[in-house]
């Protein structure tokens, strides 16, 4: 029987159980491939990681992302939650840059302050949406074409496109069809009004995965994604947050500050469950 450090964290939020969950397997070197998918399977979580030993120059760890499905090349809230458990579980909690490597490769992260941010990726897809898409993701939505003040893709590995409505009321009230999205996963953003909304937040966003029929609480990739597109075409400033996971009851906010080429996309790492968990034979491999 093995036994390994787990833990569970919520990821963007200063405030218990109002972040998107993450499990956290730690020295999980021997384990199997197909014990990894298990215990992703177990815990049904959107993403459990795996914490190992680097093999190139210049990581501090390796980090496997696993979903209930299969395995992810990166992920944004699993990069958070598995950097912070990496530094209490090392006792590296002063180190205050961090390198990650993952399925994209490295993966620069930064101490700013009590957060942790994360270096957006390159996108791999960028552009304006054609116009099928549009109808498509208007129909999913059930709304008007109209409603659609800009659209842009912001794919950096799951295929987000993202859309831009008027207000933060809008944005709550959809009630996507996730059948006629036809597996098009989808961010929608709009700014907040801060006589109307307040002060807290800049923007609202929500992420939309067809696939499982189901709303992401808070979404690092989309966010980062986002924070590149709006910044670099003038529609959001450099530094902003971002609140998502409203309609879900939970209170996600996201940081996001533009440094020259670099968009970093931050946030608070908070520790809900700390044990260990035993692995029977499936444990080596």
């Amino acid at each position: 029987m093995r036994r390994l450090a787990f833990h569970q964290v919520d990821v963007f939020s200063d405030l218990p159980l109002k972040g998107n969950p993450l499990a956290v397997v730690v020295d999980a070197d021997e384990l199997s491939d197909e014990t990894m998918a298990s215990l992703a399977n177990w815990t049904n979580l959107s993403e459990t990681t795996f914490l190992l030993k680097p093999t190139v120059p210049g990581a501090d760890y390796r980090v496997r992302i696993f979903t209930p499905a299969g395995e992810l090349p990166f992920a944004g809230h699993p990069t958070l939650g598995s950097c912070q458990v990496w530094l209490n579980s090392k006792g590296a909690t002063i180190q205050s840059r961090i390198v990650q490597e993952c399925g994209v490769g490295l993966m620069q992260i930064k101490r700013d302050d009590d957060r942790l941010a994360f270096a957006a990726p390159p996108l791999l897809r960028s552009g304006e949406v054609d116009r099928a898409t549009i109808e498509t993701v208007a129909n999913g939505l059930k709304i008007r074409r109209e409603t659609i003040k800009a659209a842009q893709w912001v794919d950096n590995g799951p295929g987000w496109v993202a859309v831009m409505l008027s207000s933060r009321a809008e944005v709550l009230a959809l009630k996507p069809d996730y059948a006629a999205l036809a597996g098009q996963v989808l961010g929608v953003i709009a700014p907040w009004d801060a006589e109307r909304d307040g002060s807290e937040a800049h923007f609202e966003v929500r992420a939309f995965i067809p696939s499982r029929a189901t709303e992401d609480p808070v979404t690092g990739s989309l966010n980062a994604g986002l924070a590149q597109w709006l910044t670099s075409a003038g529609l959001a400033p450099n530094s902003y947050i971002a609140s998502q996971g409203t309609v879900l009851g939970r209170a996600g906010r996201v940081h996001v500050e533009r440094e020259g080429e670099n968009v970093w996309i931050g946030g608070k790492i908070l520790t809900c469950i700390e044990g260990k968990l035993d692995i029977g034979e499936l444990g080596t491999g």
